[in-house]
């Protein structure tokens, strides 16, 4: 077994529990980390055989583009994504950001983490 991760992917999106989130917009940031058998692609050097780091994010900025009103459903989405199209994955554990969240003080990011295993 063996871990491919993408950390530190930022898009600018639309998602928000508030309908001005929705209009206005926000900078959100992703950290994916896949766990899968990465024998066969050490030993044949063959993109084929593993999880193409291009293709992944691919999938986040496609799911990026639909509106969400919480991290949450869109973090389960982009995971769903990389299941469907990575079938040989055994787990994905996933943190979407949302920068400067609204709440009324100084807050970095508000920050949701959720993990699945196959």
């Amino acid at each position: 077994m063996g871990q491919i991760a993408l950390e530190g992917m930022e898009f600018f999106a639309f998602h928000g529990f508030y309908d001005e989130e929705q209009k206005i917009g926000n900078k959100y940031g992703i950290d994916l980390f896949i766990e899968t058998d990465l024998r066969r692609a050490a030993e044949s050097d063959d993109l084929d055989e593993t999880v193409n780091y291009e293709v992944l994010y691919a999938l986040a900025l496609e799911e990026m583009k639909v509106p969400a009103r919480l991290l949450e459903h869109l973090g389960h989405r982009i995971i769903d994504r990389i299941y469907d199209r990575f079938p040989f994955v055994q787990s994905v554990k996933i943190n979407v950001y949302k920068f400067n969240p609204p709440l009324g003080g100084i807050c970095k990011w508000a920050k949701v983490t959720l993990a699945e295993a196959r």
